[in-house]
């Protein structure tokens, strides 16, 4: 079975020179030999509902402020592919270079050959477009990254040697500044001002070709991608593909709202769905570049996860919705502040949390130091909670261990044992117990032996008894549960 991949849209070595290998396919007549229409013929018009959008205008005046970035750099290399014994198209190509030891050093080849590692220069394309009409562009960080020297292309052909101002790969952005003036430059919008159906245009330069025009539909606000990153995505229907990276998203009034930033795919080009940076995103990581060169963000201390309808249920939501805590760091700001596990943030700054990323991105977004105002839903009913707002996330750490086995809660098909306060220091929690035989209604819920079920139903759980008592006629359980160095509620559905 295919995986799908999220694929980076930086164009590689090579690969716009392999587009000669092709061609690019006419079909039909031409116009000057189409069959001519005869007199007597009648042609049935259309009348359509709504006229299809003109993109001209907003291309001609942006199209100069959109610029194509070319990037070389080195890659360590084995020396060549016949030194290593097989072609560098082989399957086999990486595994042999394993071979090889760090620059400058000699290796045993597969062969028995001693055989010396070389830089190899690589070359890439992406797109990027100019914020001030001193020379400030911005891009994505994965166009840039890594690279020994950034060249920046106008339309009007002029080429400046551009300097990297910073680098966020958290958010994948990069800031460039080129020297010129009197530049063109774009109008910004605002992202969340977007609507889902609305016409977006991207201007970009896909496998080399400068200031080429795709169009489409925003598909979808706020979206997750799995690969970890706390950016709030716009999805869209936009064509991009390799070399678009870093250009922009333009809606109808002629403002970027997004930066063209990677594409869902099984074959690595584009296959309908694409993604775009917020521009407020991008414009709070490009303002912290220029000013102090590295970037700052805010953090609260604690575990979320989404609210569905069965935790809904379980706290006695009337719908399901915000972010729901699942762990708090130990002196971090939520703690400080008294949040605890169970409570559901519904709004920051009076701001309505959807889903758990609405919560991350609006969280990491601010600076540290800085006061937020949450309100949360605890023991069935809304509260204000006031926290300062941190900077550096800490890593922890989590352990459980065995005794002796007390059967409790049948109907939630567990085996569980208190915890010794050994154990409770060495996995970091107070109370709780620990599965060690899992079946039934829990099993199928994901519970697994070794999990440390911390509360039910945002209830903090001290003892087997306490777990077996909950379970008395109950309908649906949340259990927050403790695996490794995760902590997660879990919905159980007692029948």
């Amino acid at each position: 079975m295919k995986q799908k991949l999220i694929v980076k849209s930086l164009a590689a070595a090579g690969l716009v020179t392999a587009l000669g290998l092709g061609g690019i396919n006419h079909y039909g007549p031409s116009a000057a030999h189409a069959r001519p229409v005869e007199a007597a013929q009648t042609v049935p018009t259309a009348t359509p509902s709504a006229a299809l959008p003109d993109f001209a205008q907003l291309v001609e005046k942006n199209g100069p402020a959109v610029v194509n970035i070319s990037v070389t750099g080195n890659m360590k290399t084995a020396a060549s592919g016949p030194d290593i014994g097989v072609s560098p198209d082989d399957p086999m190509y990486e595994f042999f270079k394993r071979f090889m030891g760090p620059q400058g050093r000699m290796q045993p080849g597969p062969q028995g050959r001693m055989q010396p590692q070389q830089q190899e220069p690589t070359h890439g394309i992406g797109s990027g477009f100019i914020v001030s009409a001193d020379g400030l562009v911005m891009t994505n960080a994965h166009v840039v990254q890594n690279a020994a020297e950034v060249t920046v292309k106008l339309t009007d052909r002029r080429e400046y040697r551009a300097k990297v101002i910073g680098v966020d790969p958290q958010t994948d952005i990069a800031v460039l500044k080129i020297d010129a003036k009197d530049l063109p430059t774009v109008r910004l919008g605002r992202a969340n001002d977007a609507r889902v159906g609305e016409w977006v245009v991207a201007i970009g330069s896909p496998f080399g070709f400068e200031n080429s025009v795709t169009s489409g539909i925003v598909s979808a606000k706020s979206r997750a991608l799995p690969d970890g990153s706390y950016v709030p995505f716009l999805q869209t229907d936009v064509a991009v593909n390799p070399g678009n990276s870093g250009g922009p998203l333009f809606n109808m009034k002629g403002e970027v709202i997004g930066i063209n930033s990677q594409i869902y795919s099984r074959s690595g080009g584009y296959q309908g769905v694409s993604f775009a940076i917020p521009i407020e995103t991008a414009v709070n990581v490009k303002d912290q570049l220029v000013q102090t060169g590295k970037v700052q963000r805010g953090r609260l201390g604690i575990a979320i996860q989404e609210v569905n309808q069965s935790l809904a249920g379980s706290f006695g939501l009337p719908k399901a919705g915000g972010a729901l805590v699942a762990s708090v760091e130990n002196g971090s700001p939520a703690a400080k502040a008294g949040l605890k596990s169970g409570d559901v943030v519904l709004k920051i700054d009076g701001a309505e949390i959807g889903n758990s990323l609405d919560l991350t991105s609006r969280v990491g977004s601010m600076k540290p130091g800085a006061t937020a105002k949450l309100e949360v839903w605890r023991d069935g009913k809304p509260q204000q909670i006031v926290v300062k707002v941190g900077e550096t996330p800490a890593a922890k750490t989590a352990a459980a261990a065995p005794e002796k086995a007390d059967l409790s809660g049948s109907r939630l098909g567990v085996a569980v044992r208190n915890l010794s306060p050994d154990e409770q220091k060495q996995a970091q929690v107070q109370g709780g117990v620990v599965v060690e035989q899992v079946a039934g209604a829990a099993e199928k819920a994901g519970i697994r032996a070794g999990d440390i079920i911390l509360a039910v139903n945002g209830r903090q759980l001290k003892s087997a008894e306490e777990l077996k008592a909950a379970t008395k006629g109950a309908k649906t359980m949340a259990l927050l549960v403790k695996r490794e160095d995760a902590s997660i509620y879990v919905p159980v559905e007692l029948g």
